[in-house]
């Protein structure tokens, strides 16, 4: 059964730093891109970051740029979305989820989520 859970969300003020783990089972993770969004109230959802395959290429979306960091360890099946600087925009539910490669249009799993909440 493909899983992926978030966890590592919470509280933190403004100016801190939070890291993001997302533990995949069930699939080979050397396979699969990852991928980040977030939602926060009443608004859409945001793609925040991909990660290849090959851990070699990154991408993020403006706002984060500088501040967010995303990496794996396929061994350990494993990806992390290390926020550094937060602001109270960045609070919302993130989710990780797969596809084949970051080019790829289709997340096909998506995990349950974690908050973060930025707030003083």
């Amino acid at each position: 059964q493909v899983q992926l859970v978030e966890s590592g969300g919470g509280l933190v003020q403004p100016g801190g730093s939070l890291r993001l783990s997302c533990a995949a089972s069930g699939f080979t993770l050397d396979y699969y891109a990852i991928g980040w969004f977030r939602q926060a109230p009443g608004k859409e959802r945001e793609w925040v970051s991909c990660i290849d395959r090959a851990n070699v290429m990154t991408h993020y979306v403006g706002s984060v740029k500088g501040r967010f960091t995303v990496s794996r360890w396929n061994a350990k099946k494993m990806v992390w979305l290390q926020m550094d600087r937060l602001t109270p925009e960045d609070t919302a539910v993130y989710y990780c989820a797969r596809k084949p490669s970051c080019s790829d249009p289709d997340y096909d799993h998506w995990g349950q989520g974690t908050q973060v909440t930025v707030s003083s």
